[in-house]
Order: C-alpha cells, then sequence, then structure tokens
C-alpha cells in the first residue's frame, strides 16, 4: 500500500522544512522586569556614584500623600503591608490598630498614631543627591515608592524626628543591632534610583561594612517615570 505524506496549508511537511524558520514574538508580550541586584555591602558602597551634595531646585513635588480610587494612601498601605498582626482597618482605609516592629529602635508598636512612614532615604536627601535633576512624575514615584520593600518603613515618630534629614554619616539607628540593615538598605535605595552620596557618607558607610561580615544588598533598578 502506498503512503503520501499528509498537507499542510497545500504544502507537504518537507515543503515546510526548507522554509527558513521564523521567530514569532507575541504583539503584546510585556517587557521583563529588571534582575534583582545583588552584591556585599562593601562593594554595594564602592558602587554608588560620589558627588557632592547640591541644593538646586530644593522641592517637596510629589510628597503630598493623598488616597488612591480605593481610599487609600501610601501611609496606609504601608502600615497594612508591615503589621505583623491582621490591622484594624475602618471606613475605607483608615487604620485603627495592629502590631508593628520599629526596626531602628527595637520598638514594637500597637498604635499606628504613635508611627511615621519614613523614607529610607529622606525626600530631602534625595533631592540634594540628584534627584532635584528629575520631572515631577519621577519624584512622585520615588516619593510614594512600595515597589521596594525597603523604600518606606513604618517607624516610631521619636526615631523617625531623630533621623529626620540626615545620612548615614551624621544619624544611626540607635538599635546597634539595626545598623547594618540600615547601611545595606540606605545604600540599596540609592542604587535603586541612581542617586549619589558625599564623600562623608561614602565613608560612613564603608566604616559600617567593614563589620557587617556578610551583609548583602539586594535592589531593583527603579523605573522611568512615564511621561503625561
Amino acid at each position: 500500500m502506498t503512503t503520501t505524506k499528509p498537507m499542510l496549508h497545500g504544502l507537504t511537511a518537507a515543503a515546510l522544512l526548507a522554509l527558513p524558520a521564523l521567530t514569532l514574538t507575541p504583539a503584546s508580550a510585556a517587557p521583563q522586569p529588571p534582575a534583582p541586584q545583588r552584591m556585599s555591602l562593601a562593594d554595594a558602597v564602592k558602587a554608588l556614584p560620589q558627588a557632592p551634595e547640591s541644593r538646586q531646585n530644593h522641592e517637596r513635588t510629589g510628597a503630598t500623600d493623598r488616597p488612591d480610587d480605593q481610599g487609600c494612601t501610601t501611609r496606609a498601605k504601608v502600615l497594612i503591608a508591615e503589621s505583623r498582626t491582621a490591622p484594624v482597618i475602618k471606613g475605607p482605609c483608615t487604620v485603627t490598630s495592629g502590631t508593628w516592629y520599629s526596626y531602628y529602635d527595637g520598638r514594637t508598636v500597637t498604635d499606628p498614631r504613635a508611627l511615621a512612614v519614613s523614607h529610607t532615604v529622606p525626600l530631602a536627601e534625595a533631592q540634594d543627591s540628584g534627584a532635584w535633576r528629575w520631572s515631577a512624575q519621577r519624584r512622585h514615584a520615588y516619593a510614594h515608592d512600595l515597589d521596594a520593600e525597603a523604600g518606606l518603613l513604618a517607624v516610631t515618630q521619636e526615631s523617625s524626628r531623630s533621623k529626620a534629614d540626615q545620612d548615614p554619616a551624621q544619624w544611626l539607628p540607635p538599635l546597634a543591632d539595626a545598623r547594618c540593615t540600615y547601611a545595606a538598605e540606605w545604600t540599596g535605595t540609592k542604587l535603586r534610583w541612581g542617586l549619589s552620596a558625599d564623600r562623608a557618607e561614602v565613608t560612613a558607610l564603608a566604616a559600617l561594612a567593614e563589620g557587617c561580615g556578610r551583609q548583602e544588598v539586594t535592589y531593583v533598578q527603579a523605573p522611568e517615570a512615564p511621561r503625561t
């Protein structure tokens, strides 16, 4: 019995094999997110771009914490995400209780009124370290960066006021065990956003790194803010 190869849309299988290979890319394929960068704290400090701080165009554009469509502010979202117990939420998105650990000073807090949601690298420090060149959209993205684990933190009001706008050459967490983590989160935040560090800051971070053993820094490069 004689058999023939099946026809595929008018072409034999052999004819198809003779055609050049085609690479099909779905039109709707989303770009891959950047891969996390990991390095030792010492190497991360060396990777920081160094530059003197600049007070040009000093403003807090983007810092206003407006509710989103569900009524949640950035502060509320951080409190919800960081509570170690199920937070109590009233109304659209008002956090009234929960359990938070303020790692700067090692305190456990149950009243959200005792907490500040603090930028690891304060807005004024970011502005002095290169954010003065940014668009308003990018400053807004930085001020409300919920995609980075360490960009915004719930800490006690006291530790937040003590830190204010100071960098690690001027202020470190009062809890000594928190300082290596703090140095890693500070350095990772600056690398994520391409912010510079001045000489005193780098010197302080490098000194911390010497005593921090295998402390690692992990960060993902921040995307460019969409143009409007």
